[in-house]
């Protein structure tokens, strides 16, 4: 496939364990949004979710700089009037003309790798492929360069592992050890060239991992076959939140229940047990006779806020109060997610941390 836009040169990757990707919740520089603009991504309900872009940049420009991919100057004029609306501190707000085909930034934007020397932090932009999710979709081109042209502007490092990978599929402790599953990573339609261990060597090297650990099957109605960020995320080095559903008669019952069960007889990169947490799952949302992967699993960790999506369920509260029990010098958040998940994604899905370099405290 022909690059739509020039790619800078590659780096070789020779002391790949000296980089590892960080945990969520180590210090962030910024955290990177690509500005929703495709319609038919939200058929019926695109009006409504600039607003929640909107409202996800308020909460985030208190506590980090807010990066936004916008097409061009035209377009950033558009986001900065509803950003001032909406009482934004603009002076957190940057913009950055990277044409997309999509809003989706966990799945395109750069995943970062730092290593620490001496006290000081480095990073780099690791530029896996990107495919829409195995092809789902046609039009990717331009949101597959992201990565390239963000390195290009920042003059950073940049590494291509050469394998299909989205932001979303990958949960990480910082510590060692990773969360997957089988159902995106091993799907033929994203590295039918790779064996599972050719596959597992790769994560290791590029993100600094020792220990992999695979859940089974995503949620009804997750269009990327199964991200884990629906599912299981680490809320600290040893303990994970995963989300439940109680009622055998409901379509996700059987692929939590797995997940579940494999959780309970898997160890940590130090053979240590996980400390797991249930995590409710919401009641159904359903958009014209459509089921919507709705979970409170698709949080962001800020440097001072957690963003939870709700959906107007009998369940938001208590997943909020679950998720502040673990970030008690962080404000937990909600924010409802009801439209944006008509697009099949949520707030995890349209946001991509940036690592903080330079000396850390």
């Amino acid at each position: 496939m022909q690059s739509l836009l020039p790619v800078p040169p590659l780096k070789t990757f020779t002391n790949h364990m000296s980089y590892r990707m960080p945990a969520e919740w180590e210090p962030h520089e910024g955290t990177w949004l690509s500005w929703p603009h495709r319609r038919a991504t939200w058929p019926d309900a695109f009006d409504e979710v600039p607003d929640v872009f909107v409202q996800i940049a308020k909460h985030l420009a208190d506590s980090e700089l807010v990066r936004i991919n916008v097409a061009n100057p035209v377009m950033a004029k558009g986001v900065k009037y509803l950003l001032e609306a909406a009482q934004v501190n603009l002076n957190a707000v940057r913009f950055h003309y990277n044409p997309t085909n999509d809003a989706w930034v966990r799945d395109h934007g750069p995943i970062y790798v730092v290593k620490d020397t001496e006290g000081i932090r480095e990073r780099a932009i690791l530029d896996w492929d990107y495919n829409a999710w195995g092809q789902e979709y046609e039009d990717y081109q331009r949101d597959n360069l992201i990565p390239s042209r963000i390195a290009d502007e920042f003059q950073e490092t940049r590494f291509a592992p050469g394998m299909i990978l989205e932001g979303g599929s990958i949960d990480v402790n910082g510590a060692g050890t990773l969360l997957t599953t089988e159902s995106v990573l091993l799907n033929p339609n994203r590295n039918p060239h790779l064996t599972r261990d050719q596959i597992e060597d790769r994560l290791k090297q590029f993100l600094g991992v020792t220990n992999i650990l695979w859940l089974g099957d995503g949620i009804e109605g997750d269009d990327t076959d199964g991200h884990v960020d629906d599912l299981t995320r680490f809320v600290t080095a040893n303990t994970v939140v995963t989300i439940v559903e109680p009622n055998p008669s409901d379509v996700n019952y059987r692929a939590l229940r797995d997940n579940r069960e494999r959780l309970d007889s898997m160890r940590d990169q130090s053979g240590n047990r996980l400390n797991i947490v249930d995590l409710p799952m919401p009641a159904p949302v359903i958009k014209n006779g459509v089921r919507l992967p709705a979970s409170y699993a698709n949080f962001l960790i800020a440097n001072t806020v957690v963003l939870v999506p709700t959906y107007r369920s009998e369940h938001d509260a208590a997943a909020i109060n679950i998720l502040q029990s673990f970030f008690p010098t962080r404000r937990v958040i909600g924010i409802d997610c009801t439209a944006l998940v008509w697009g099949l994604g949520s707030i995890h899905c349209v946001t991509q941390q940036q690592p903080k370099v330079g000396r850390l405290a």
